[in-house]
């Protein structure tokens, strides 16, 4: 068994990675400090599970699960926080358990043998997949709108709400970016910058832009440039496989 276990505070990737020698003694056990490293893990080499702690320095776990799950489609994703109130967020992005800091031995026991049982169902059944939501709930000029978020091809911040970009309409709504990246947290959205959050899935373009930074431009908005923040090029070079 081959296992990742991704945080970014050494101790508690310390920790977690001795209890799971005492579990699984013959398991593979390799650590990643940022979701950067979580990627280049993904993409060299077959996993079964990966520990996810979800306050990342560089890119929050819940964005990350697409990803790997992509990448890994057989591994098993298992978060790691402090806070139990990211349990349902865990089971609505589809992941298979989460565990709480500080580590419970025999917490995390269950956990892997759950994630045992789990898996060989899935090889049984061909996988599950848990769909996505299709649509979002947009508030613009006193009326809700439900709009597919695969049509959604960026978001920016404007006056004191946000601007939502479709490839048909534009859209005005008052709550904060940083509100709809939290709502949009698991569906290949990514905010690559403080003013912009993109859809993965519809960017045209990325290309050096200003001082060792990037800029992207995104499909059917090709005449304008988003900045991608230079402590977000690394990640988003390997979301996009780039």
């Amino acid at each position: 068994m081959r296992i990742a276990v991704i945080d970014d505070e050494r101790p508690a990737r310390s920790e977690l990675g001795h209890q799971l020698k005492e579990l699984l003694p013959d398991a593979v056990i390799d650590e990643g400090d940022c979701g950067a490293a979580a990627l280049e893990l993904a993409g060299s080499g077959k996993y079964d599970i990966f520990f996810l702690d979800i306050n990342l320095g560089d890119i929050n776990g819940t964005i990350l699960v697409n990803a790997l799950k992509n990448m890994q489609q057989d591994a098993k994703i298992i978060f790691v926080t402090a806070y139990s109130e990211y349990a349902v967020t865990a089971f609505e992005l589809g992941v298979e358990d989460y565990i709480l800091k500080p580590y419970d031995k025999g917490r995390l026991k269950k956990v892997l043998e759950r994630v045992h049982v789990q898996s060989r169902t899935d090889k049984k059944q061909g996988g599950t997949v848990k769909p996505r939501p299709g649509k979002i709930a947009i508030s613009n000029e006193g009326k809700t709108i439900f709009e597919d978020i695969d049509h959604i091809i960026y978001i920016e911040t404007h006056k004191r709400g946000c601007l939502i970009h479709t490839a048909e309409n534009e859209y005005y709504d008052g709550k904060s970016i940083g509100e709809f990246e939290k709502r949009l947290e698991g569906d290949r959205f990514f905010r690559c910058h403080k003013s912009y959050l993109i859809n993965l899935d519809k960017v045209r373009e990325v290309f050096p832009w200003g001082n060792q930074s990037l800029g992207l431009k995104m499909q059917g908005f090709e005449q304008d440039i988003l900045s991608v923040g230079r402590e977000k090029t690394k990640v988003l070079r390997q979301l996009l496989g780039w």
